[in-house]
């Protein structure tokens, strides 16, 4: 497995597809299923290409299996913080430590750009991701918002993470 830069030559449409079929297959039962199935992986393409974000891809040989995006706080009240918007693997390969591999590379991007603390919003409702945060070291930091999908009110938990110094 490669972790690289999202570059210019990639292609947009099969990072789009990784985040649909994420969607599709990580949210099931906790976003309507009616959304999930009429879900167009075009939702993504803007914030794919938003200059302000530092994406990453993670590739089996040729074939573009995970993605990762991060850049500095898009929150006020978390300035001088790291966050880490996104992360995505294709759902056959779940369970691998793909996952983990890619969280480290965009902790460690955070970090080569000066964060110690990073945070991510994760569904209170997905007890996976937010078993596979824990596990990493994130906290939860007890903060939380509420975001309206498909036609329903979710809480999002905000985690904290803090990067070890090398000494």
């Amino acid at each position: 497995m490669e972790i690289r830069l999202l570059n210019e030559e990639d292609d947009i449409d099969a990072v789009c597809g990784i985040y649909a079929a994420s969607w599709k297959s990580t949210y099931r039962g906790i976003i309507p299923q009616e959304f999930l199935d009429n879900i167009d992986k075009e939702k993504w393409r803007e914030g794919i290409q938003n200059s302000e974000l530092i994406s990453l891809v993670m590739m089996n040989g040729e074939k573009m299996i995970g993605t990762a995006s991060y850049c500095a706080s898009r929150f006020i009240s978390l300035k001088g913080f790291g966050e880490i918007v996104s992360l995505y693997l294709l759902p056959d390969y779940y369970g691998n430590g793909y996952g983990r591999q890619l969280l480290q590379a965009a902790v460690d991007g955070l970090a080569e750009l000066g964060y110690t603390y990073v945070f991510l919003w994760v569904l209170e409702e997905n007890m996976r991701a937010r078993t596979f945060y824990e596990k990493f070291g994130f906290q939860n930091s007890g903060d939380c918002l509420t975001d309206h999908i498909g036609g329903k009110d979710l809480r999002e938990l905000r985690y904290i993470y803090k990067i070890k110094s090398e000494v």
